[in-house]
């Protein structure tokens, strides 16, 4: 716990210091931030964005055809983020925080603090970072900024599986095979709890790794990392991407905090194992981008479960499913299990329109949350979006989606009522990055 608090607060001492060296404002560029560099090359970034949306869900929840039409205004993120770099020392740093209180993905909240963690760079090929960050076992969407999204929302895939930030010790490496040909493998040992900085740790570490191939060069401007094609790639960029994590005792449903505990008959804490894996690609060119993702989840629950705990802290003994009392089936029935496919497309035109589509669907095993009929259970989600970039790159943008919603026997509005048809919902988010 205390290593966390010196994460935190050493990100806030560094860009304190950085800022004490006589700093110049160097640079502005809407999107970009503000960049300050001081004594020794010291560099420090100051930026942010705003996205306020509006969301409409549109089903029927009668056999008689009765529509029901949810609006709901939010500030789906408020985001500030100080960044920087100290060449002499050979170290980075990033602190983000966000205000909105609003989930980056699923429906935990994720709380304040996002990024927090210093980094030690001994070469250009190789770096470790330390702190809480996003960790590079998560699929390929999930890696890219919130403000550079081509459609208003991230995959159903991803706020299926995806773990937001994570806390622990992160491996970069960065190599030249050839001559455009690129390797960048990742490791990764974190606590396994998901952003928790200020909860205790439950379970063991969450082990895992990623290796992106790059055959045809880097992407320009960070492409691997931000969705639209907004800088046109004026030769073909290629990504292929394998990702592999398993982690040991989990204590939720996908590895997003610690919510969920159980017992052996001594009241030992005894917890599941969750792998997952997956394989990604990313193509880009003049505008036209193409991303792919798979993910695949498996869970092991060990055999002296005896207790499961409640929401209230008392102790139960019932793990019932259809009836029946089955302790394997009804922990698995309560973590994120089964596979997923996303794959989405867009144009981004010279005059700054992109015209972007998307389809998801999950395929969910027998015992798993995915078959929630509130929050899932829907298995087909297909997408169509337009935005409108009114700066150069992500400065400043509208974008507006309709998504059509295939929903499954079972299924539930928000409200808890059965559904008995598909739903349609729309999104239209403006993103202000400064």
């Amino acid at each position: 716990m205390k290593v966390k608090y010196l994460i935190l607060f050493g990100n806030m001492f560094l860009s304190l210091f950085v800022l004490a060296q006589n700093p110049i404002l160097n640079k502005y560029t809407l999107g970009e931030g503000l960049k300050f560099t001081g004594k020794n090359n010291s560099e420090t970034t100051i930026g942010g964005y705003i996205q306020p949306s509006l969301e409409i869900k549109y089903n029927s929840s009668d056999s008689l055809g009765t529509t029901d039409v949810y609006n709901r205004f939010r500030m789906r993120r408020l985001r500030l983020k100080v960044g920087g770099d100290l060449p002499k020392y050979k170290v980075e740093y990033r602190f983000q925080v966000d205000f909105s209180g609003t989930p980056e993905i699923g429906d935990e909240n994720n709380g304040l603090f996002f990024d927090a963690w210093v980094a030690y760079n001994p070469s250009s090929k190789f770096q470790i970072k330390f702190g809480q960050s996003i960790a590079p076992t998560e699929n390929l969407e999930l890696l890219m900024g919130s403000n550079t999204l081509q459609l208003p929302e991230r995959s159903r895939l991803t706020s299926a599986f995806g773990v937001v930030r994570e806390f622990g010790i992160f491996t970069y490496g960065d190599f030249k095979i050839a001559r455009n040909f690129f390797v960048k493998p990742a490791l990764a040992i974190t606590n396994g709890d998901g952003p928790n900085v200020f909860k205790s740790d439950k379970g063991g570490f969450k082990i895992g790794g990623r290796i992106d191939f790059l055959p045809f060069g880097k992407f320009n401007n960070f492409g691997q990392y931000r969705q639209a094609d907004v800088v046109r790639e004026r030769t073909p960029k290629l990504l292929i991407g394998f990702i592999y994590s398993i982690n040991y005792g989990i204590s939720s449903r996908r590895g997003e905090g610690n919510t969920i505990t159980y017992l052996n008959d001594s009241l030992k804490e005894v917890l599941p194992n969750f792998t997952k894996y997956g394989v990604d690609f990313l193509f880009k060119y003049r505008g036209f981008s193409l991303l792919g993702e798979y993910i695949q989840t498996l869970a092991t629950v060990p055999n002296d479960i005896f207790y499961r705990v409640r929401n209230d802290g008392s102790l139960a003994t019932t793990f019932l499913v259809n009836g029946v009392q089955d302790v394997q089936n009804y922990v698995k029935g309560r973590m994120m299990l089964g596979s997923g496919f996303n794959i989405q497309a867009g144009y981004f035109f010279k005059n700054r329109i992109s015209v972007d589509a998307r389809y998801a669907t999950l395929k969910t095993d027998v015992n798993s949350f995915l078959n929630n009929g509130t929050y899932y259970n829907r298995p087909n989600y297909y997408t169509l979006g337009i935005s409108k970039y009114l700066s150069k790159g992500y400065g400043f943008k509208i974008q507006a989606s309709a998504t059509y919603i295939e929903v499954s026997s079972g299924s539930l509005d928000i409200l808890g009522k059965p559904l008995y048809n598909n739903e349609w919902v729309g999104n239209i988010i403006t993103t202000f990055s400064f």
